[in-house]
């Protein structure tokens, strides 16, 4: 069993401070300079989640899929197509974060790391689930559906029901995902080792988010849930194997970088995508400020962030 170093960047830690309040636990770890991490400051989305605009998008994108054939492929070929059509898509912190309880955002205007692979995973299971012909219905059931699709890769077993059922860990979003059977957890076929870290991140930092602050009758719900991840086998692939098992990663295959920071799983999360030979890394990065595909391979890259050290992989299976 590997215990994963600690490691302690002082000026690492006074970038993430920075990044952390309300940020869907990942994404943030990108920041590697005070520059970047002052972007952070952005109070979020410059557009309102669930309009006209936003579900112009899901058509706009679903269309387009259908007519290349998309809906016949299987569907890591799809996320990693249709995710490619957002490169240039701009960068948006606490997308998830509005006010009021909990409720399913719909913004395809802006995107975080993890609200990039969620909708992309979502488009990709609509097209290969239903017909072009839902998108054409006058009582909006293309909306429904999708809705559904997305609300099912958000919550815990599909089920949104308060704050404490959105998954905000993202090791958990991969194993709910696994065992529903919606997508393989690949890392300790990869020969991922054990992270025995505990996770504890949001109970440790409270005042971080708006929720906890606002009702700290939601901090039992995050204990248990914290105490039961940290009980679990949590594998992920340690940054210097990267390169050795990058031919068994495939387009479209999702992958979440995993982080140095204490009681964090996740930094930063993204699509795989094979260019000129190399796996590179297809993702809604804070410091870039836009969807776009990475310029060095994802080997590289998670070497290069001080506060990421490996990676976990998820392929996405046929609904």
């Amino acid at each position: 069993m590997m215990m994963r170093p600690n490691i302690t960047y002082p000026f690492r830690c006074w970038a993430w401070c920075l990044v952390v309040p309300m940020v869907l636990l990942s994404c943030a770890g990108e920041v590697d300079d005070a520059g970047a991490a002052a972007q952070s400051a952005d109070p979020g989305p410059k557009t309102l989640p669930g309009t006209d605009a936003d579900w112009a998008i899901m058509q706009e994108q679903a269309r387009w899929a259908y007519a290349n054939g998309l809906d016949s492929l299987p569907i890591g070929q799809v996320v990693a197509r249709i995710g490619q059509q957002f490169v240039g898509t701009p960068y948006a912190p606490h997308t998830l974060e509005v006010a009021g309880v909990e409720s399913l955002v719909i913004e395809l205007q802006e995107l975080d790391c993890v609200t990039f692979v969620e909708n992309v995973l979502a488009l990709a299971r609509f097209v290969r689930s239903v017909p072009e012909s839902m998108l054409d219905d006058q009582m909006g059931r293309h909306r429904d559906y999708y809705s559904g699709i997305l609300a099912n890769l958000r919550y815990r077993d599909g089920n949104l029901d308060g704050y404490p059922t959105r998954l905000h860990y993202f090791s958990e979003w991969i194993s709910d995902k696994d065992t529903r059977g919606l997508v393989r957890h690949l890392s300790p076929e990869l020969g991922g080792v054990p992270d025995e870290e505990p996770i504890n991140f949001m109970t440790t930092h409270p005042d971080a988010y708006r929720q906890l602050g606002e009702d700290p009758a939601f901090l039992p719900a995050f204990q248990d849930i914290e105490a039961r991840l940290s009980s679990q086998p949590r594998h992920y692939v340690p940054q210097e194997r990267i390169a050795e098992v990058a031919d068994q990663i495939q387009n479209g295959d999702l992958i979440a970088a995993t982080s140095t920071v204490a009681g964090l799983d996740v930094a930063h999360t993204g699509i795989a995508l094979w260019k000129e030979g190399h796996l590179h890394l297809l993702h809604a990065p804070l410091v870039d400020g836009v969807v776009e595909v990475s310029e060095v391979s994802l080997a590289d890259r998670i070497q290069r962030i001080r506060g990421q050290d490996g990676i976990m992989v998820a392929r996405p299976l046929d609904p």
